[in-house]
């Protein structure tokens, strides 16, 4: 049963020392229940026109070739413009080691080197073109491990790393200035779902709060485009979320976009292009019923 956010980690194609101070006062790296944006958004702050007082349109969603079987709990890694899909729930199990690449530009998947060993709610992040997979659960929720490893994407070959200090599940990742940063924070249960919204400064190494999540929910996916910070998903007692906001760090403001097709929490999301790929999660609350959705929203 999932009870957290999860954060994908993607490839931060701009050096941090390219991006203004005042950029960096605006990195969104937590969300309901823990930290969930990526650093990567540093970069997008800094480009000219990456900010707008009000988005041209509320965006659209594209289906895709979907999984060859359903999955959930995954964490979602961007390397080289391909997407893996890592870890989680799938075929009765919740402890998978599955490793799927999907190519956005033939729109297909294919299997990979299998994890270590299975895990659910692993934190994932590309980053010089390998993908860093951190803790997670080696039961539901429960058995959280210390587990580093690193998958090298030309070789399709996994080794082990150092562990972490503690053992962790659900845990946020984030790609900056060529570091991996692994953001922590288990709320209890869904029951106790937030609207938290704050913005870390590495210069100051402090936080600030900012305007709240407009829908309190967990288990969400999230990503940066054109300036914008994008949430989509999640969980609730009874239910999950379509929901799709979009927070504009010029203006610390949010906005309602095109909800999902397919409401969905447990999933993570990687840009490639002008589109935002979320993959995989599960259509109820809980795991019981992994997808096999694959979904691009389109943005603008």
């Amino acid at each position: 049963m999932d009870r957290d956010p999860h954060q994908c980690g993607s490839e931060d194609p701009t050096p941090w020392r390219h991006v203004p101070k005042v950029a960096r006062r605006e990195i969104l790296a937590r969300g309901p229940a823990y930290a969930w944006a990526t650093a990567a958004a540093l970069a997008g702050l800094g480009r000219p026109g990456a900010t707008s007082a009000a988005a041209p349109n509320k965006g659209r969603w594209l289906t895709k070739a979907a999984l060859p079987f359903g999955r959930a709990e995954v964490g979602v890694a961007l390397v080289n413009g391909r997407l893996y899909v890592v870890g989680g729930y799938a075929n009765g199990r919740v402890d998978q080691p599955f490793n799927q690449e999907y190519d956005p530009i033939s729109n297909t998947w294919r299997d990979r080197a299998p994890l270590p060993r299975g895990l659910n709610h692993v934190a994932v992040a590309g980053l010089g073109g390998k993908v860093f997979a951190f803790d997670g659960f080696i039961q539901q929720n429960r058995g959280a491990a210390p587990d580093v490893s690193e998958y090298d994407v030309a070789a399709d070959r996994w080794r082990a790393l150092a562990p972490l200090p503690a053992k962790l599940g659900a845990a946020g990742v984030v790609a900056l200035a060529g570091k991996l940063h692994v953001i922590g924070g288990r709320f209890n249960t869904f029951d106790y779902n937030t609207d938290l919204h704050d913005v870390y400064d590495p210069s100051t190494d402090a936080w600030t709060s900012r305007a709240p999540l407009p829908t309190a929910r967990s288990g969400v996916a999230a990503a940066l485009l054109n300036g914008w910070i994008f949430v989509f998903g999640g969980e609730r007692g009874g239910g999950v979320f379509s929901e799709n906001e979009a927070y504009d760090p010029s203006a610390d403001r949010w906005m309602t976009m095109t909800p999902m097709q397919a409401p969905r929490h447990g999933t993570g999301a990687a840009v490639v292009g002008n589109a935002i790929y979320v993959p995989a999660g599960d259509l109820v609350n809980g795991g019981s019923r992994p997808a096999t959705t694959n979904e691009a929203f389109v943005f603008p």
